[in-house]
């Protein structure tokens, strides 16, 4: 019984990352006019850390790893990624934003055409046309003025995940999930307060109050994630990431009166239409080759 109701608690865990995920945008939004993307990058890792510590602590044995330098790489690259959607996220409406973050994907696909010399493919081809064609639809270019720079951190938020995946594919190959985010936890805090002490000024205590709730629930959707792709094929449950966009929308609307432009549905649909094609392409190849 408890095998069969796996799954379930699976997509529960991601559907609870999703909507993690659109707080955590909405927090930034709120406290963005007071406190900069620095310093929120840094209070993000260092709470998330804290969240973290008694169960890294408790297994120790996580921390070794094969990698060094890379681990630190990845960490600023990660960090990076954060801090563009967090620019984002203060300026441009929350849903645009979730919209294009989805086009991540589309990029790791292109990456591995470039950087790992896989083939490509016809579905993968297809898929790929189809999202630059969905981050055309939400960017909007041409269509009433220019094309925003929170629009562009999102896009460079994008584009910073996908190099990050593709870093991240052959160290998952030898370290463990739990090393991988414990490192990037641990590495994230140093590297992150650097950025921070430039533009540094004393958060009110309601702002820091979001800021130490921001970086649990990041790290609590961090684990929801990790273990909801441990209890379920990530072909079941990767579709729930759309939610994002909607809880994104919803919130903006009621917190933030931002309302969603049409495009922004179409585009995001088509984005995410093209992420489970490549998806689907790449399970395909792997099913030929088993």
């Amino acid at each position: 019984m408890t095998s069969d109701r796996t799954p379930f608690i699976g997509l529960a865990l991601m559907l609870l990352a999703a909507a993690l995920g659109a707080v955590d945008a909405a927090i930034v939004r709120h406290i963005s006019p007071g406190v900069h993307p620095f310093v929120i990058g840094f209070t993000r890792a260092l709470f998330g850390l804290l969240v973290f510590l008694p169960y890294i602590l408790s297994r120790p044995a996580m921390l070794q790893s094969v990698y060094r330098g890379r681990h630190a790489v990845r960490a600023a690259l990660k960090l990076a990624s954060l801090i563009a959607y967090f620019f984002a996220f203060a300026s441009a409406p929350l849903a645009d934003v979730m919209a294009i973050a989805f086009a991540a994907p589309i990029f790791v696909t292109v990456g591995s055409w470039v950087f790992l010399s896989e083939s490509p493919k016809a579905l993968r081809v297809a898929g790929v046309v189809g999202g630059f064609i969905g981050v055309l639809i939400v960017l909007r270019p041409g269509q009433g003025g220019e094309v925003t720079a929170g629009l562009l951190f999102a896009l460079l938020g994008a584009l910073l995940t996908a190099v990050i995946q593709l870093i991240l594919k052959p160290m998952s190959a030898r370290d463990s999930t739990e090393t991988l985010v414990a490192w990037n936890l641990i590495l994230t805090v140093p590297i992150a307060a650097v950025p921070a002490a430039l533009v540094w000024q004393m958060p009110t205590a309601s702002e820091w109050g979001f800021l130490a709730l921001q970086g649990a629930l990041g790290a609590l959707a961090m684990g929801a994630v990790t273990r909801a792709f441990a209890m379920a094929d990530a072909s079941l449950i990767a579709p729930i990431d759309f939610m994002r966009l909607p809880f994104a929308a919803v919130l903006g609307y009621l917190l933030f009166a931002q309302a969603v432009p049409l495009t922004t549905w179409i585009g995001g649909a088509v984005i995410f239409a093209a992420t489970l094609l490549t998806a689907r392409s790449a399970r395909r190849k792997k099913m030929s080759e088993v």
